[in-house]
């Protein structure tokens, strides 16, 4: 006996491949989709090269960082801090490097190289009987 008969005679509905309640033209259309054309891919893509833009510009600053910047009053506009960073970043990746901490005049910044993403800034006051834990290397520029 058949798997097939088996189930039958127990009374379990056997599907064949052929969706029922469509029309051939139906069907067609649903197997010659594009998925390429679906949202999800589409935003998908679109998050991909935001990421890439993103990463070709330089580094890019998490919330943390960001809100530390505005409570310690840190000018990335001096002395060409963002110019520097990019560099310390671009420095630390040719070595080989995956968290770095890079000190800029009288400010420190903890970038993951990997992500390209400054994790934490400290100024000189901040710095004061810390230590750094879980860096790989520091650049000083």
């Amino acid at each position: 006996m058949l798997i097939s008969e088996l189930l039958q005679t127990r009374g379990v509905p056997i599907t064949t491949g052929r969706v029922t309640g469509f029309s051939d033209s139906t069907q067609e259309s649903q197997k010659n989709s594009d998925p390429q054309n679906s949202g999800f891919a589409k935003e998908l893509q679109s998050q991909l090269e935001e990421q890439q833009k993103t990463a070709a510009e330089g580094v890019v600053f998490s919330r943390h960082a960001m809100e530390r910047i505005s409570e310690r009053q840190i000018d990335l506009d001096s002395e060409n801090t963002l110019e520097r960073l990019n560099k310390a970043v671009e420095l630390a990746g040719e070595k080989g490097s995956n968290d770095a901490l890079v000190m800029i005049g009288s400010n420190a910044f903890i970038v993951s190289v990997k992500n390209n993403k400054v994790i934490t800034t400290l100024s000189a006051d901040d710095m004061q009987g810390n230590i750094f834990t879980n860096i790989d290397s520091t650049v000083i520029m």
